[in-house]
Parts: structure tokens; sequence; C-alpha cells
């Protein structure tokens, strides 16, 4: 009655994913070594109405997609070959970036575990830890300095415990749970990105579409350049082209009698600079006179200061 159960279960679980596949064309691959079933439970609420977390055998996940591949969805061949270690799926239809910041924002603090990997740098800060002083020889083994203070332990400056990717020890997680610490946090791992038959890294969803814009800028001038330096014409270059042009016509109606509409403000300069000169000549002189009243106020100024100077050495009756 049990097996018949579980292989009911099975079979409802395989029809759930390939209408999954159906409803939704972009996924995520995540990791979820270390999420409870609480973590699970409360990253589905978070994402309830935006997307989905299947998490199921890669054996059988990959046996659903091989029927689906056999029914036409070639492209999902990506995915299957992707089902590897402990992957769940998370299905959505919904921006894949702000997708990606509600997987990663659900993390849960976490005490360090022997033998496992750090994911960061950990540091037992200095203060005192309300241990009693029978732990000193403990904190010595560990080369952390310490003194007792009003009966407890005190550690007196931070102490680099572990570098983020080495193997935590016994004593590094026996003493960090003596101090409370939690200095990991787990929750689900983005590993791949899945958009309608594309799979991608997640650092993708990282580029904006500035950065998009100032490289494909970027492109347009090389590919503009090296037009002009080869003399091969292409859509890139053809305003540039256009431009050049242009100003060798001008130089050539500066130079002969030659004219067109366009070049026509430059030959009325060239046959008369001292109009364009008279027409600006108001605004200059007006310029030149606040000049010259500035320059002749401080003058003036002087001079009466001088004549007080000189009263005031000869004396009055002078």
């Amino acid at each position: 009655m049990a097996t018949k159960k579980a292989k009911d279960r099975k079979c409802e679980l395989a029809v759930a994913l390939k209408q999954h596949f159906q409803d939704y064309s972009k996924l995520f691959l995540v990791d979820a070594d270390n999420v409870g079933s609480n973590q699970l439970h409360q990253i589905r609420m978070a994402l309830r109405g935006k997307a989905l977390v299947y998490c199921g055998k890669n054996t059988q996940m990959r046996r659903v997609i091989r029927e689906l591949e056999s029914e036409g969805m070639t492209q999902l061949e990506k995915v299957r070959l992707s089902l590897k270690l402990n992957l769940a799926i998370v299905f959505t239809n919904e921006s894949l970036s702000e997708i990606r910041d509600l997987i990663l924002e659900n993390k849960v603090a976490a005490p360090a575990r022997a033998g496992s990997l750090a994911q960061c740098d950990v540091i037992v800060p200095a203060g005192n830890t309300g241990m009693e002083p029978t732990m000193t020889s403990f904190l010595q083994a560990l080369n952390i300095p310490s003194k007792i203070t009003k009966g407890s332990i005190e550690i007196l400056s931070p102490v680099d415990l572990i570098k983020q990717g080495d193997k935590v020890e016994a004593s590094q997680v026996a003493l960090l749970d003596k101090l409370g610490i939690k200095p990991f946090s787990y929750g689900l791992k983005v590993k791949h990105v899945y958009d309608d038959g594309a799979m991608y890294d997640p650092a993708v969803l990282d580029i904006s579409e500035a950065d998009i814009l100032a490289a494909f800028g970027t492109g347009v001038r090389q590919v503009a350049a090296l037009s002009l330096e080869t003399g091969i014409p292409t859509v890139a270059s053809v305003p540039y082209s256009i431009l050049l042009a242009f100003k060798n016509l001008l130089a050539v109606a500066a130079m002969t009698d030659y004219t067109f509409p366009e070049a026509q403000s430059l030959k009325d300069y060239l046959a008369n600079p001292e109009a364009f000169a008279a027409a600006a000549g108001p605004a200059v002189a007006a310029d030149a006179g606040d000049a010259k009243a500035a320059e002749e106020a401080p003058k003036e100024e002087s001079s009466e200061e001088d004549d007080g100077a000189a009263m005031g050495m000869f004396g009055d009756d002078y």
C-alpha cells in the first residue's frame, strides 16, 4: 500500500513538473545545500505569486525533461545536463533580476559547522566574553590574548579566527558557540539561469542597460574608425564620411568662387569680416568701458589716500 502511494506521488510530481515547464519560460537552478524545510517554506512565501520553487530528485527531473525533449522541447537539454548535486528549480515569468534578488535576500544566520568550508572571514571581537576564568587555557590554545576582568574573561584585541575558504575546526566551532556568534548564513544559491532556451551565468543579470549601451557605442566607434581608415563604407562610418565631405566642400567654397546655401554665411564672413565686427561692436565697447572704469576707480581712491597721508606728515599748517 505504501509503495503504491509512493508511486502515485511520483507520478503526480512528474505531471506537475511537466506542466511547470510548459507554463513558465524562465527558471533558476539553485543550490539547496544546508537549507532546511522551514527556511524553504519562508522562501516559498516570499516568492508567492511571482515564482514557484520545485524540489525533487535529479533522476526524476531528468527523466521528465527527456520526455519533454522527445515531445519537441529540445532546448531543455541544457537544463537536464546542469541538474547535478542538490539542485532545485525556481520557475518564473517575472523579471529575472527581481526574482534573483528575492531569492538571495532570504538567508538565515547559522552557526559554524566542523569540517565545512568558511563562507567568509570570521573575526572574534575584543571585549568581555562572559566566560568563566577556567576557560583561559582554551583561549590560549587558540592563540587568543585575554585577561580576567571582574570574574570573567576579556579578549584584549580582535582576532582573525577563520579565513574564507578554510576548513572549520572543532575548537573554533566550540569557541563561536560559547560566544554566541553565528558567522555564516545559508540560503538558496543561484547557479544557472535559463531564459527561453538560453542558459547563462547569474552574473549576467548584474549587467545594466547603461553597460550594454556603452559597450555597443564603443564597438560602433571602432567599426567607424576602421571603415574610415580602410575606405570601406559601413552604416557606422557613413555619418562621419558625410561630415568630412561637408568640411571639404566648405574648404573649396572658401578658396574659390563656388558657393552653395550652407556655405553662404562663411563666404559672407570672409568677404566682409568688418561687418561682423561692427555688429558685435556695441557689446565689445560696453565691456571695454566697464573694464576701463574698474581700472580707474582704484587709482582715484589711492590718490585721495596719498593726499591724506601727505597732510598728516607735514601737519595742518603746511
